[in-house]
């Protein structure tokens, strides 16, 4: 029985580091909505709102992607929280597309983006926490607990 288990645990797994690995990427034309630069020059930064209807948004960092997600109506009017499939970031060392729900974000680090003081996505709590020593960071902070507040001091270099 814990074989079993194990065993389905594991595919799960499998099953969904592949699904994260399937979420679409930005084409060469493709521009960031919040601040319109393009998204494909940056691929260690990508981070992506997926719709039901299957077309995405692409951002050049977590960043924008916050602002994005806290101001529907100015970036993406007549799109809903409610009609949103997935959302994903890639994570700093494995350069892989993560859920950003699931992610940990260090901020105040010594690592900018391509918009200068970024949220930096990990995968686990412990690499956040090895981020943050490494790179000199202030803070680590799950998706739920980013706060419009939080993205303007990031913005501003003062987390």
């Amino acid at each position: 029985m814990l074989r079993r288990s194990l065993l389905l645990c594991g595919l799960l797994f499998w099953a969904f580091a592949g699904f994260a690995q399937n979420v679409p990427r930005p084409g060469p034309k493709d521009l960031c909505p919040v601040c319109g630069m393009l998204v494909s020059k940056y691929p260690n930064w990508v981070a992506v709102v997926v719709w039901k209807d299957g077309h995405a948004h692409f951002f050049d960092g977590a960043k924008d992607l916050f602002k994005f997600l806290q101001d529907l109506p100015k970036f993406a009017p007549g799109h809903r929280k409610e009609d949103i499939a997935g959302i994903y970031v890639t994570d700093f060392y494995n350069l892989e597309r993560i859920d950003a729900r699931q992610a940990w974000f260090v901020t105040g680090s010594d690592v900018l983006g391509p918009m200068g003081h970024e949220f930096v996505p990990l995968a686990t709590r412990a690499d956040a926490d090895d981020f943050l020593k490494d790179h000199k960071g202030l803070a680590v902070v799950p998706f739920a607990d980013v706060t419009p507040r939080l993205v303007e001091r990031v913005d501003s270099g003062k987390p």
